[in-house]
């Protein structure tokens, strides 16, 4: 049979009722023109309809790349599993799949990414489900949200909590797709794919082998495709016994809002000095002094963010390569990419599978994560998942419950209350106007992060902000430094919705970080 048809000839082949997984993660390998198609027969035909989608990581962003927004159309999908969401700015139209979620009008979960590519792993191998820790305690807890993100979600709980061997553990479905839409670089005439153009594979190959041993449809989008006999074994990371469908699109973006850059995908390294290294701002101030938790030779996870420019911080002290960096899109080592490009890396020295780097990530085997957060409360708890006044402007929850679940070693980053006007000046910090709403509060709008499982666990947690650096202890959280210039009464302890303790042995934060110079970092 001839596998290369057009995108539309491809939407035709999805059924009313389907289970559709993607693979994506934002713009990278989405396969936009597929999603297109199918949105585009629904608008002419009324079909496919009552659709179930699932995304272990987000498809489709604000910049360029639809993906999940071409089938958010009343009637053709009705639900979402989906580790993340498009997200951006509060002040932009929320995307449709949002819209949607918010009039009711499907069912929707958030589901960590880790666990999403688990139910399709069970699914392919003809298993129960996912028995896991990670989540515990958290929104994904039945006890709290269940991962459900509206009414509709909650009436059809997706997680349970179980007993299995004297143990409480959360039970996930297997996921068993009728359709899996993936992305590579080229296909060979038998569907063999290659992935040379792309920044990672994530779940590609786990994907197709959940529709595939499920009697489900593989619809793969590439931008060329080429002879049969002409790729090396190794490089095929999809064989074509599990393509059906090949669909070329030549001007597919390599990731948000970028056409093609060849150290992304790893077919050039750039030299250390193309890298932008970050002005002396406050964030630069706040991730200098989250490279000081780390020691050389970690293998250190880094989240979106501030804590994002840590390996420039690295970079400009001289040290770059004295740690090595790992991403949930599956980037091990090189330089993490910034703004549109992150979840994608410069000089990675391997691309792994997502799931994994999950399956890593979740057994807590590397030294530390370095991570945001929206609000932190009493119990140091986190919240990165949920902002209930404009919810699009977080993605959810994505992989950090996967990551922070069994981390040795937590800094979360970021601004001590939000709308302050600060500068800095002699090495000092200066707040000209404060913030006028807390990040410090009694009880997190939602619990992405558990800091009474976390201190259970002798897990070691830090918070980093401008102002201040906090360490979670067994009696909450405890002001360990405070930045030079500061009032502590004045301009922490009462900018605090929640009352903050304070260190006996309280110390000033280093001055070296609030100067323009190399603070002469030390791993």
């Amino acid at each position: 049979m001839r596998k290369v048809k057009t995108a539309e000839e491809a939407a035709r082949l999805v059924g009313d009722g389907a289970v559709v997984a993607v693979n994506s993660s934002s713009g990278l390998c989405c396969p936009d023109a597929v999603l297109k198609a199918l949105g585009e027969r629904f608008d002419r035909e009324g079909h496919p309809r009552g659709l179930t989608s699932v995304h272990p990581i987000a498809a489709g962003d604000f910049f360029g790349t639809r993906g999940v927004d071409h089938i958010a159309k009343p009637g053709m999908l009705v639900k979402i599993i989906g580790g993340s969401y498009p997200s951006g700015p509060s002040n932009a139209e929320p995307p449709l799949v949002w819209q949607m979620i918010l009039k009711e009008e499907l069912a929707a979960w958030n589901v960590p990414s880790g666990i999403v590519f688990d139910m399709l792993r069970e699914g392919a191998a003809k298993r129960p489900g996912v028995l896991t820790k990670v989540g515990m305690e958290t929104f994904v807890d039945p006890d709290q949200d269940g991962c459900a993100m509206n009414a509709s979600a909650r009436a059809v709980p997706l997680v349970k909590r179980v007993e299995f061997e004297g143990e409480d553990w959360l039970h996930f479905p297997a996921i068993r797709p009728d359709v899996a839409i993936i992305r590579a670089t080229t296909a060979d005439q038998n569907g063999n794919l290659t992935f040379e153009h792309e920044g990672a594979t994530l779940g590609a190959m786990e994907m197709a082998l959940a529709a595939r041993n499920s009697g489900g449809l593989v619809i793969a989008q590439v931008k060329r495709v080429a002879a049969n006999g002409t790729f090396r074994p190794h490089d095929v990371r999809v064989p074509g016994i599990l393509v059906d469908v090949i669909v070329e699109a030549p001007d597919q973006l390599q990731t948000t809002a970028t056409q093609y850059d060849p150290a992304i995908s790893g077919e050039l390294f750039r030299p250390l000095e193309t890298f932008r290294l970050p002005a002396l701002d406050i964030g630069k101030v706040i991730a200098r002094r989250v490279a000081r938790e780390l020691k050389a030779d970690w293998a250190v996870n880094i989240g979106f963010g501030i804590s994002a420019n840590v390996p420039r911080i690295l970079i400009e002290e001289g040290l770059h390569g004295k740690i090595t960096w790992v991403i949930e899109q599956g980037a091990v080592g090189g330089v993490p990419l910034l703004d549109f490009k992150f979840g994608c890396a410069s000089n990675a020295e391997a691309f792994v599978a997502s799931p994994h780097q999950f399956c890593y990530f979740q057994a807590g085997a590397f030294d530390c994560s370095l991570l945001s957060f929206l609000e932190i409360d009493a119990e140091g708890s986190v919240n990165v998942s949920r902002l209930a006044a404009t919810p699009h402007r977080t993605a959810g929850a994505g992989g950090f419950v996967d990551i922070t679940s069994r981390a040795k070693k937590i800094v979360f980053s970021g601004n001590f209350n939000a709308g302050a006007k600060m500068r800095i000046e002699d090495g000092r910090l200066v707040i000209d106007k404060e913030g006028r709403i807390a990040k410090f509060v009694p009880k997190v709008d939602q619990v992405s992060f558990s800091g009474k499982r976390a201190r259970a666990q002798g897990q070691d947690i830090t918070y980093v902000t401008e102002r201040c650096v906090i360490r979670l202890e067994e009696d909450g959280l405890v002001i360990t430094e405070i930045a030079p210039g500061l009032d502590l009464q004045r301009d922490v302890l009462d900018q605090a919705a929640t009352p903050l303790r304070v260190s006996g042995s309280l110390k000033t934060m280093d001055e070296a970080l609030f100067r323009a110079e190399l603070m002469g970092l030390v791993l």
